[in-house]
């Protein structure tokens, strides 16, 4: 008896009609997806990013009604011009974007060759605000053949302001499609073995590069309002988690490893304690050395290279400390990809063999 042929269904087309338009071969998408970022640092592109990024209701949940009149009559006339100084600090002048463009773009370049071997995988990325948007890159997947498409939202630890806001707009895109590709999303990493080893693979790495031993090392998130935390936000929950597990995996007593947030907006109370309130505090203490990372955060920006990097740093050397070095994000770099790439393969199974 002769053996069963097998077929393979991601490329299996079957026979066309004389006349019938070209078929692109069927295949696989991975779209990774990052925050945003504006195209330039003057006012215009600033303001066009920040009324994209503070007009979403995801990150701001106040009555509309309310955040509104604040949002077009204040912030958007006074915020571009503060905001683009501090891009302006950071921005990569030789391809002319922000490192946040420059990094996610490097690390959807190597996600590709490091996937070559599967000839139906496309990789592409894109920005949540900004350019370029993710309805642009399911279009340009689509038309390279794409029937399924795999969204990865570049956020180690959930939150409703970030995860979710991306998957919003995916499916938004989505929903105004006639034929829309089958999809999957990658969940939350913030407790992965892969992404923990990468952090602490990290952080020793840098360590070991200084020329002083820091008496603490700081874990700053990005924060969120704490009303967000009390309406059911898991992101405190998955921040917490991530730093026992690196600092389990790192071998420190407790208290060598603090974590704190930053960013806040607003008048509301955020989760604490405080980044900047703290290396403040460190300092006063007589803590003299310190270094900090930025877990939750895949790729070198403006909160981690203007905020971190320069204005925590220094705080914590106006108020009496004498060695503060900031801990680049993954990033590009071989543990970093190896966390892209293992989630990738991870959510692909059944799709891609």
């Amino acid at each position: 008896m002769n053996a069963p042929v097998t077929i393979d269904p991601s490329t299996a087309i079957g026979p066309l009609p004389a006349g019938h338009p070209a078929v692109a071969p069927k295949r696989v998408g991975v779209l990774l997806v990052n925050l945003g970022t504006p195209d330039g640092t003057s006012y215009w592109p600033m303001r066009r990013y920040l009324r994209e990024f503070l007009s979403d209701k995801r990150v701001i949940e106040w009555p509309r009604a309310l955040w509104y009149p604040i949002l077009h009559g204040i912030v958007l006339n006074t915020r571009p011009k503060k905001s683009g100084h501090a891009y302006d600090q950071i921005w990569n002048r030789e391809r002319g974007e922000s490192p946040l463009r420059t990094f996610t773009r490097a690390q959807g370049e190597e996600l590709a060759e490091r996937l070559a071997g599967h000839e139906t995988i496309r990789v592409d990325w894109a920005m949540r605000y900004g350019n370029p948007s993710i309805a642009s890159r399911i279009d340009a997947l689509i038309e390279q053949g794409c029937e399924r498409v795999l969204c990865f939202p570049l956020y180690p630890q959930y939150s409703a302001s970030t995860t979710a806001t991306v998957n919003d707009k995916f499916f938004e895109h989505l929903s105004s499609l006639r034929w829309m590709p089958a999809v999957r999303t990658v969940p939350a990493y913030h407790d992965d073995p892969v992404y923990i080893d990468a952090l602490a693979r990290s952080i020793e790495t840098h360590l070991a590069s200084l020329d002083f031993e820091p008496e603490r090392v700081v874990a700053s998130y990005h924060g969120i309002p704490q009303s967000y935390f009390r309406k059911g936000d898991p992101y405190h929950c998955h921040c917490q988690k991530t730093s026992r597990l690196l600092q389990e995996r790192l071998g420190w007593p407790k208290g060598r490893l603090m974590t704190t947030f930053q960013s806040r907006f607003g008048p509301e109370e955020w989760l604490q304690p405080y980044t900047d309130k703290t290396v403040e505090a460190l300092a006063k203490e007589g803590v003299k050395r310190i270094a900090v990372l930025n877990p939750g955060f895949v790729s070198d920006c403006l909160e981690t290279l203007e905020e971190i990097a320069g204005e925590a740093g220094e705080i914590f050397l106006h108020n009496g400390g004498t060695n503060f070095s900031h801990i680049p994000c993954l990033n590009d770099s071989a543990p970093g990809m190896d966390v892209i790439e293992h989630l990738v393969r991870r959510e692909l199974r059944g799709w891609v063999e």
